[in-house]
């Protein structure tokens, strides 16, 4: 009777792990989207939106390396969003 008994707490514990990381995982992928893009849709972008979006990644990736400081930065984000 123990054992069952034993068998059940683990079987409940393990349930209420696997519920917790997929709740936790899917919230933060939520969170993640909208932080990724504030301001924008998440819809497919047009062609030429897609080549802005992949230089501007490139941007953010320099910046974030340190290959160029924040006034360029910005100065160069603002002339790709024209």
């Amino acid at each position: 009777m123990t054992y069952m008994m034993a068998t059940l707490v683990i079987l409940i514990m393990v349930a209420l792990g696997v519920f917790f990381v997929v709740t936790v995982a899917s919230v933060a992928g939520t969170a993640g989207e909208r932080r990724a893009r504030p301001g924008r849709s998440p819809s497919p972008a047009a062609p030429g939106q897609q080549a802005l979006d992949a230089a501007e990644e490139e941007l953010r990736f320099r910046y974030a390396r340190g290959e160029i400081d924040r006034e360029e930065f910005l100065q160069r984000k603002i002339d790709l969003e024209r």
